[in-house]
């Protein structure tokens, strides 16, 4: 007699559209049931079921752990009624009291595709600098507006075999993505996987925590060339001595991607990345790009979502930072440009606007109608 069922069994195809299928027999017409899978195709769950159990079937994905983070992505089917869709997006805002974004059914749906390239880039860009682990951290936290757990800490505590498993994941989904060659795990994590060094959940990951002298606990880092810990160094880059008198995170990226030492080059190298691989999901994974920076900060705590932090570098000193890391830009952010257009966003009489690349104008961001926003006016 429930409406709704929200389902989390184990992430196997098989075992979901078995469990489907028995639920199905005793569920009443018009019942909700959604899934919290972060990954397997919401349609092929849907497979096989009847028309009223599809139409009224998407995917809610929301993000681990739930009580802490606040996004949940609403992934609807071809067959799913656009009233359930809309029933979905205004119980998990008004009551849930979640960052609500509609996601389209691609692997990895929004936050975890571009938050897992981010890793894995972050991953290879540390590797080819010969940076530690401790400097990617400090490099990867919160000077960047991201979690003081960074990327490889981070890593530690979601375990590295989740790691493993969303990128291996990612890459059978994305035959055809441009940059399928960053969801390639590097060689040293798939010999921690090996050696079941999967973080916190094993004891001992990218770090280990150890009994020093006098039984006081240590940090210990991994050595990515000897695959042996070390006691934790403290770390020091003149790039980021440069930007602790700058409070505001948007001042601070000019700073950052400017610096002569090896984070500048880490930044250079990350963000032109990040800029390519964000333009090039405008619309296969959204139509509106102002989800996938709500994605991001909802579901990764950045505290700037990828376009928020490419407009406070400059839309052209992004397209630069990308061709010079390798990467291609999507022709729509150079037609932005050439149209007059110089930022993603804008602000216009208290309402926030962003770019849309299909009417090629500035639309009012979703969501936030009924709010009077300080900081909106203040821009205005």
């Amino acid at each position: 007699t429930c409406d709704w069922v929200i389902e989390v069994v184990v992430e196997r195809l098989d075992i979901k559209k078995s469990l489907y299928e028995r639920v199905e027999q005793f569920r009443k017409k018009g019942t909700l049931i959604t899934s919290n899978t972060s990954g397997i195709p919401i349609h092929l769950l849907a497979e096989g079921r009847s028309e009223d159990f599809k139409q009224h079937f998407a995917g809610t994905h929301f993000f681990n752990p739930p009580r802490y983070l606040k996004l949940l992505e609403i992934i609807p089917t071809p067959d799913t009624k656009p009233e359930v869709v809309d029933f979905l997006l205004h119980y998990g805002d008004l009551y849930l009291g979640k960052t609500v974004v509609s996601a389209k059914d691609t692997p990895g749906f929004i936050a975890n595709r571009v938050g897992v390239f981010a890793l894995l880039d972050a991953m290879q860009t540390m590797q080819k600098l010969g940076l530690t682990v401790e400097e990617t951290d400090k490099l990867t936290g919160p000077v960047i507006g991201h979690a003081k757990s960074a990327t490889l800490r981070t890593s530690d505590v979601v375990g590295l075999d989740t790691t493993i498993n969303v990128a291996n994941g990612l890459a059978q989904g994305l035959p055809d993505d441009e940059a399928k060659d960053v969801f390639v795990l590097p060689d040293f994590v798939k010999k921690m996987g090996e050696n079941k060094w999967l973080g916190d959940k094993t004891g001992q990951g990218f770090y280990k925590k150890v009994k020093g002298e006098g039984g006081k606990s240590e940090i210990h880092a991994l050595d990515l060339n000897t695959l042996e810990y070390k006691p934790s160094q403290k770390v020091k880059f003149a790039t980021l001595e440069t930007t602790k008198a700058i409070d505001k995170l948007a001042d601070r990226f000019k700073v950052l991607v400017a610096g002569k030492d090896k984070a500048g080059e880490f930044y250079r190298l990350s963000f032109g990345s990040l800029f390519a691989y964000v333009s090039n999901r405008v619309p296969e994974i959204a139509d509106q790009l102002y989800k996938i920076d709500d994605a991001l900060r909802a579901g990764f705590g950045w505290e700037l979502g990828p376009f928020e932090t490419w407009d406070a570098l400059g839309v052209q000193a992004g397209i630069d930072l990308a061709q010079a890391a390798g990467r291609t830009v999507a022709p729509w952010v150079a037609e932005m440009l050439a149209a007059g257009n110089q930022t993603f966003y804008k602000v216009e009489n208290g309402v926030r606007k962003f770019y849309d690349k299909e009417s090629k104008a500035y639309q009012p961001v979703s969501g936030v109608e009924n709010f009077i926003i300080l900081d909106n006016l203040r821009a205005s």
